[in-house]
């Protein structure tokens, strides 16, 4: 059985299996969020054409998720971190089963919900244990490789979803994910995962420590994925849903063509990893600029998506996107969490994971929303505008419109995040500069003073 004995005053030594078995709960998450949506054109013909309903297949479990976590962030610090886990785990696997087996668009909805209630709890247990049970290097190459396991699943999501929907038809997505939370239970059984340790008198109460957004270079380093839920994300859930509708491409076919998009996510990391470790030249904050220059550049040349061009020229845009995803996943959460001090690295932890999976729902939403209300305005008929959005075909040149309007609106916020996270990595950089060189920095009635220490 693994140890559990205490490494250092309040924490314990790792279970031998504890990352891989929060990892592979978590891993439900970014597969649900980017995978529901490649399976909405089939579900649509099966249950129903209704818009808001189809757009609940997404949104609902999105939604649930954000407000979940920061809901269980409080109950698991009365019921436990492991416990919080474990009931994350058998409520996402029952959600799936009653997704699969679902008869009507409004039983779908309910069941997603309830799923991102439980991913929710399988999110906070399973990021509070790794933060607790681990500390200084060890927690953030562990939350840099959770952060690359989210990143990979949702950039998997399309692929995978796309082949299970061909193979399976669309109840089979719900199928895997059932199946997936029921091996991380299963797997939990056989290693010991650590309850929750007592929290201090300044953290008790809050629902989310946002103290570590008072540090610039954090607040910087914690903008970064949200930038990529704007840009990446966002297209990544919906690209499967406009290939079907502009190019009618099926749900296999779009997780083949998503390669470009997907693949770089895979390769990213490892390539940042090796530029930062070997190349004198190239910095973390280098990288961290040029994938969101990456990310801006991607989003606009989305205008290429037109049933008058062919599919191919999307493979520039794919891989500017894919690539300013994936190069940063292996940075952020390491830099971020070893930006703040230790007693800081707990709640550090917290805002960059509510802040990503927060910005990945809300991106998502807001998207999915978007598309729809500018397509009801294109079209006149909202059970009609409902149909194309899911990905029906014979309106192939509404679907690129509205496409190309949300897709500017996005690159435009992109742009505008990604001026915010330069902005404060350089007042990071001259407030450390000033410490090295002994100035300290004071600010009365009349303003900010500096004097040498």
């Amino acid at each position: 059985m693994p140890s559990t004995v205490t490494a250092e005053p309040g924490r314990l030594s790792p279970p031998r299996f504890l990352a891989p078995v929060v990892m592979l709960g978590v891993l439900v998450m970014p597969i649900s969020i980017a995978g529901a949506a490649v399976a909405l054109p089939a579900v649509s013909e099966d249950l129903g054409t209704n818009s808001a309903a189809l757009q609940g297949v997404v949104n609902g479990f999105n939604i649930a998720l954000t407000v979940a976590t920061l809901v269980w962030g409080q109950l698991a610090a009365r019921f436990g971190s492991r416990r919080t886990f474990i009931v994350g785990l058998a409520i996402v696997a029952a959600a799936s089963v009653l997704s699969a087996f679902s008869v009507s668009l409004i039983m779908l909805d309910i069941a997603r919900v309830v799923a991102g209630i439980g991913a929710g709890a399988i999110v906070t247990g399973g990021t509070t244990m790794l933060s607790q049970t681990y500390s200084g290097a060890r927690r953030a190459r562990v939350f840099a490789l959770l952060g690359t396991v989210v990143g990979v699943g949702l950039a998997a999501g399309p692929t995978f979803s796309g082949l299970l929907t061909a193979l399976l038809g669309w109840r089979g997505i719900f199928g895997v994910m059932a199946a997936i939370a029921v091996l991380a239970l299963a797997a939990s059984a056989f290693t010991t995962l650590p309850g929750s340790l007592p929290r201090s008198d300044t953290s008790r109460g809050k629902i989310l420590d946002l103290a570590p957004l008072k540090y610039p270079r954090f607040l910087a380093l914690v903008l970064v994925p949200v930038a990529g839920s704007v840009a990446f994300v966002s297209v990544l859930t919906y690209l499967p849903v406009a290939l079907s509708a502009v190019h009618g491409i099926g749900s296999a076919g779009a997780g083949v063509v998503m390669l470009p998009l997907t693949l770089p996510v895979l390769i990213g990391p490892m390539l940042a990893g090796f530029l930062v470790a070997r190349t004198r030249r190239v910095t973390s904050a280098e990288i961290i600029t040029a994938s969101l220059v990456m990310l801006v550049l991607g989003g606009v040349l989305f205008f290429l998506l037109s049933p008058d061009q062919p599919v191919a020229l999307l493979v520039i845009p794919m891989l500017l996107l894919g690539f300013g995803w994936g190069l940063p996943l292996g940075l952020v959460d390491g830099e971020a969490l070893g930006s703040v001090p230790p007693e800081n690295a707990a709640a550090a932890a917290g805002v960059l994971n509510f802040l990503r999976l927060g910005s990945e729902a809300v991106a998502v939403a807001a998207f999915g929303a978007a598309m729809s209300a500018v397509l009801v305005a294109k079209l006149g008929d909202s059970d009609l505008a409902g149909s194309v959005a899911a990905g029906a075909s014979g309106h192939a040149d509404a679907y690129a419109s509205a496409f190309q309007t949300v897709i500017l609106v996005t690159s435009i916020l992109t742009l505008l995040i990604g001026i915010v996270v330069v902005t404060m990595r350089r007042r990071a950089e001259q407030m450390q500069t000033r410490e090295s060189t002994g100035i300290t920095v004071t600010e009365d009635r009349l303003g900010v003073t500096e004097r040498k220490a």
